[in-house]
């Protein structure tokens, strides 16, 4: 069974499970917006295009089992029931099927931060356009979002949005729980977005309170299983009739209301699309196996996570920057943080590429640096990264 410690050691243990993506020749930071995908998942999509080959339309079958793994392993991650998850494309997808099963004739307020992702900020924006009203509190201090939330939620509210740890800052939001009280005593349906917490932060909606709540996410950051792998976790008593509906929902549909009334397939099939491209699935799956079997849970991968990002932020406070070239926010805690280091910089995109220049990949977006390390990376490599980072942040003193 791997040991933190095995992972801390140059080179990696895990490293030579990641030869495609050269993690072991290579300074890849890039943990929060793209992590590597192991050698498994190759194998997973290999086996896709076989079983098509071989199978022609009978591959349907197995690609449901795949689909059924992968179900599988984000209940794991969430403590659930596989029968409550949804999968989709991407979150878009899943949420805009939520979203159309909403009564916003009748309820049109959602309440939401500032500090979601571009998927929902995006398009609560445009609901706005067509006379939505979208509330929006502030995430500049995370400890306050549940009060903020809860304060926000009247009866007009038809649901309400919040990210579990934020993703520019990877500060994580804990007391959830109260808003989804709030939210069911007006109502209301709460949608908690978990992607930047999955296989990073230990997530169990039962120990947060939330077995009654929505959650969305996906796998292609920290679970390292690429595209095309999101869902939604919908509550067991769910009974929402989504507008955006494919005839996938169709197979296992119930004799449920009248017969000029359309029906809603059982369990997931309840929020199902249309054809789809399963190679995602296997890919996925194979992922899922290769964690499972290498013993990556999320309480090591957290304790590994919370190491590395120690490492990094104590190498960067030893720089003693100027404010105005490069901070970060040392109020956060670490264990009040996600699975990256953000670093303010006005200078954000010319850092980012003077990094790459120097083999070290990270992503940044408007004025954030965000340096993301992940399981298969050594000490060594990390701070073989901050020294890069040190040559470039001295050079913005000229």
């Amino acid at each position: 069974m791997i040991q933190p410690a095995d992972l801390y050691r140059h080179p990696n243990t895990l490293a030579p499970d990641y030869s495609e993506f050269r993690v072991g020749e290579r300074l890849l930071l890039t943990g929060h917006s793209h992590q590597a995908w192991p050698d498994r998942g190759f194998d997973g999509q290999v086996r896709a295009w076989r079983d098509a080959a071989e199978q022609v339309d009978l591959k349907w079958e197995l690609a449901f089992g795949a689909a059924e793994r992968v179900r599988k392993g984000y209940a794991a991650l969430l403590d659930d029931a596989p029968e409550q998850i949804a999968l989709g494309a991407n979150t878009h997808e899943v949420l805009v099927r939520f979203l159309s099963g909403l009564p916003l004739r009748e309820r049109p307020r959602i309440v939401t931060t500032d500090g979601e992702f571009h998927t929902l900020r995006r398009q609560l924006d445009r609901l706005a356009e067509e006379g939505i009203e979208i509330i929006k509190v502030s995430s500049t201090a995370p400890d306050r979002i549940p009060e903020l939330l809860v304060e926000a939620i009247d009866d007009q509210t038809a649901a309400v949005f919040v990210s579990c740890v934020l993703y520019e800052n990877a500060r994580i939001v804990a007391g959830l729980g109260d808003v989804l009280s709030a939210t069911q005593r007006v109502g209301a349906e709460l949608v908690v977005d978990t992607y930047h917490a999955l296989d990073v932060v230990p997530f169990s909606l039962a120990k947060e309170g939330l077995v009654g709540a929505y959650v969305v996410g996906g796998g292609y950051k920290y679970c390292q299983l690429g595209e095309g792998n999101a869902f939604l976790r919908f509550p067991a008593d769910c009974a929402m009739r989504p507008v955006v509906t494919g005839w996938y929902s169709e197979f296992s549909a119930l004799s449920e209301g009248s017969a000029q009334a359309v029906v809603y397939g059982a369990g997931p099939d309840r929020f199902a699309g249309a054809t789809y491209d399963p190679t995602s699935h296997y890919r996925a799956a194979a992922v899922f196996d290769f964690f499972e079997e290498r013993g990556l849970t999320p309480e090591l991968l957290r304790e590994v996570s919370q190491h590395q990002v120690a490492l990094l932020a104590g190498a960067f406070d030893k720089l003693d920057l100027e404010p105005e070239l490069m901070t970060r926010d040392r109020s956060a805690s670490l264990e009040g943080t996600g699975g990256f280091l953000a670093l303010e910089t006005p200078y954000a995109s010319d850092v980012w590429r003077s990094l790459l220049d120097r083999g070290v990949h990270t992503d940044y977006r408007g004025t954030t640096l965000r340096l993301g390390p992940a399981p298969y990376l050594s000490d060594h490599q990390l701070v073989m990264a901050m020294d890069a980072l040190a040559d470039v942040a001295f050079g913005l003193r000229d």
